[in-house]
């Protein structure tokens, strides 16, 4: 996968459950948002605090966690509000 911003090669591997290119030692894929610590056949719920529809990426640019809880889960920044 490339960057999209310097197009430099990004080494990834295949969401098992979605097949997107995820980059290397993500911890969600960013198009189905499927934990990838977690086996194939579960599925993060509502009951983990996680909301696939509503999801909110980092707005930091750099950055390709998502915002549980007010935290990104990837750089730990706290988003205001």
């Amino acid at each position: 996968m490339k960057c999209p911003h310097c197009e430099k090669e990004i080494p990834g591997s295949t969401c098992p459950e979605c097949g997107t290119t995820v980059p290397d030692g993500a911890k969600y894929c960013m198009e189905c948002g499927f934990s990838l610590g977690q086996k194939v056949d579960e599925k993060i719920d509502s009951d983990d605090g996680f909301d696939l529809k509503n999801r909110v990426l980092c707005p930091d640019g750099t950055c390709t966690g998502i915002i549980i809880n007010g935290k990104c889960t990837e750089c730990g920044k706290k988003v205001p509000g």
